[in-house]
């Protein structure tokens, strides 16, 4: 008996094989003098594969929702820099017609904000009017997008990042439930060959 004729052929949608539940164990191990070792030590290969599986699922976890957040905050400031500068626009256009002339003014002063140095500094700077942002995409690679295409950008990955983790957190659920089967399997069959051999014992005295 190998360790692929464990799993079943039914797959999650990410191809994650699940585990059969053995109704009857002499059935199973070919009857009552079926051999228990090479069953039990599949099913500890199998149980190895499920929990190396649930580690790597549960590590990318953790990196999807460490990283959703910080792909939203940065999303929510393009949108601002973008909706301050069509306000600006729409200041510009009806500048004539404005009797208050000072709240033109002030919507065309610089930005003061803060921004992140390290974890526990930051400096203040000012934001002149822009229609481009510099975004991080990785292994210390920056480029720069107009508004709208940061904006289109960080939408579509925060939706994939957000399928990614519900994706990833159905599989951690159905993994448990498949460790959950081997665990009970396991010890099915460790405690029918106990009592089988607690049955022989008694017979033969």
């Amino acid at each position: 008996m190998s360790s692929k004729s464990i799993f079943q052929e039914e797959k999650n949608p990410r191809g994650i094989p699940k585990a059969p539940f053995i109704a009857n164990v002499e059935e199973y191990l070919g009857g009552p003098d079926g051999a228990v070792e090479t069953p039990l030590r599949n099913f500890q290969d199998a149980i190895a594969k499920y929990r190396y599986m649930d580690a790597n699922l549960t590590q990318r976890r953790k990196g999807l929702e460490d990283k959703i957040p910080d792909i939203r905050k940065t999303l929510n400031m393009v949108d601002f820099l973008q909706e301050r500068r069509d306000g600006k626009k729409k200041d510009d256009d009806l500048e004539d017609d404005l009797s208050d002339e000072e709240s033109v003014e002030d919507s065309k002063k610089p930005m003061t904000t803060t921004f992140e140095l390290n974890d526990t500094l930051f400096a203040e700077a000012e934001l002149e009017d822009t229609d481009t942002v510099y975004l991080w995409l990785g292994a210390n690679v920056m480029l720069s997008y107009k508004l709208p295409e940061a904006a289109s950008l960080l939408r579509s990955k925060l939706d994939l990042a957000e399928t990614s983790l519900k994706a990833t957190v159905e599989d951690l659920e159905f993994l448990r439930e498949q460790l959950t089967i081997m665990e009970v399997n396991t010890a099915r069959v460790y405690n029918w060959d106990v009592k089988r051999r607690r049955e022989r014992r008694l017979a033969g005295e």
